[in-house]
């Protein structure tokens, strides 16, 4: 006779590692104080030198997975989504955190009540975001933050996980909601349901960051935008990346990332599959303002 937790979805919340033993510990800590049953914890160290195997020890309920050359966590991602029994996927950087007991419980109960729901956003909070909103609003939302968010792994699946970009960083989430809306689901944010996102400066290169996202945003337009307007796409994202670089001080990485695209531009035209024009509307306009759920 089974049990009421073997008819719970199981969950597996997925945390890729490098470099942050200092932060990852409070990470792990905050997943294992969920409410939600049954959870599996897979932390992937992404080929890390510094004390973060030690933690292996300190938590031995944790599936953990140690990486001898390090492969970015889009690789990371998708080895944990893609290789999990689960029926929900809980992704968490190493420098965020849950505030309560319940945020999974929360989004997984709505994602179990709204089939057509692919990804639920966590409302994120930030050293530069820190107030936090009261629970209840519920918005139809064109993406969700990577940090913090549960993703239906049937779908997952069905999709092949991330898309993996010329660059290391950046755009993967845009890709993945913009075939999620292409596929007819929806991406929901749960306001006040909280992750803490610290965006600790550990093992975070800005300007390699910069010069990978400028590449992988353009590439995006290539991949999923219609044929009509890919070249107005190119000019403003371009124009978009350069204008935002020189006030952050960094044109000589955004022009790298230019130059990366364009040298892959070969092989980024060969992986072209683009989605509907409506799609790219209906997405355009989510990430401008989400639309209030009602009921």
């Amino acid at each position: 006779m089974s049990s009421a937790a073997d008819k719970r979805p199981s969950v597996v919340v997925g945390i890729s590692t490098y470099n942050r033993s200092d932060v990852l510990r409070k990470s792990i800590q905050s997943a294992l104080q969920q409410s939600h049953k049954p959870l599996r914890i897979a932390v992937i160290d992404d080929a890390s030198t510094d004390e973060t195997p030690s933690l292996r020890g300190e938590f031995e309920m944790v599936s953990w997975e140690r990486w001898d050359e390090n492969q970015g966590y889009v690789h990371a991602r998708n080895k944990m989504m893609l290789t999990a029994s689960e029926d929900y996927y809980v992704s968490l950087d190493d420098d965020a955190w849950f505030l309560e007991n319940d945020e999974i419980a929360i989004a997984v109960n709505y994602l179990e009540c709204h089939p057509n729901v692919a990804a639920v956003a966590f409302d994120i909070l930030s050293p530069d975001e820190p107030h936090r909103h009261s629970r209840g609003t519920r918005l139809s939302v064109g993406t969700f933050i990577g940090c913090g968010h549960v993703l239906r792994l049937s779908v997952v699946r069905a999709l092949g996980g991330y898309a993996i970009f010329p660059g290391a960083y950046g755009v993967e989430e845009k890709d993945l909601c913009l075939r999620l809306i292409d596929s007819g689901l929806e991406i929901v944010k749960l306001d006040g349901v909280h992750v803490w996102h610290d965006k600790t400066m550990t093992a975070r290169d800005i300007v390699r960051q910069l010069r990978s996202g400028v590449c992988n945003d353009l590439t995006l337009a290539v991949w999923r935008f219609p044929g009509r307007i890919i070249l107005q796409v190119l000019v403003w994202k371009t124009v978009v990346n350069l204008v935002f670089a020189s006030r952050q001080g960094h044109l000589r990485s955004c022009f790298l990332g230019i130059c990366d695209f364009l040298y892959a531009f070969g092989k980024i035209w060969q992986n072209r599959k683009p989605v509907r024009r409506s799609s790219v509307a209906l997405y355009r306009a989510l990430a401008r303002a989400p639309r209030a759920i009602v009921g």
